[in-house]
């Protein structure tokens, strides 16, 4: 992929595949549809998805209550799809992995320094202003890095 061309592909990496990542491919899935092949991984998975990034992306009309969280190893060593034309770490560590996951798992990483709203603390209400705020800002992100693709 040359810098010039857009992306077909793209997977979203951070820590746990919790929050951040699963949001992005949602949003990215609800946007782009089969345009644009976006999925997500975590560098240590969590157990489930976060009740309030699902209430959040919801909001949106991104569904992620059925996501299970899940590593690298999901993609084993060949991948079925072929490697992701982008890989977007949204966590530094994730970005060190994605780093050298390329150009194996991805043809090309970039680094998305996003927020991990969890680590808020105080009422309800500001920890869901904290994961709105992640997700505004992981959508407003695709849509200006992602043009939208043509099919065919």
């Amino acid at each position: 992929m040359s810098g010039g061309e857009a992306p077909r592909s793209v997977l979203f990496l951070c820590t746990h595949n919790a929050i951040r990542s699963p949001m992005a491919m949602a949003l990215t899935r609800l946007q782009f549809g089969p345009l644009l092949r976006a999925d997500s991984a975590g560098i240590r998975p969590g157990e489930e998805v976060s009740a309030m990034a699902v209430f959040v992306a919801d909001e949106l009309g991104a569904d992620i209550a059925a996501w299970r969280p899940k590593g690298l190893d999901a993609f084993g060593e060949y991948y079925d799809e072929g490697p992701f034309d982008l890989i977007v770490s949204l966590s530094p560590e994730a970005h060190h992995a994605a780093l050298d996951l390329t150009p194996k798992l991805g043809l090309a990483a970039e680094y998305w320094p996003t927020f991990d709203p969890s680590l808020t603390e105080g009422s309800r209400d500001q920890v869901l202003l904290e994961y709105r705020t992640v997700r505004d800002g992981l959508a407003k992100r695709i849509s200006a890095r992602f043009p939208r693709p043509t099919a065919g």
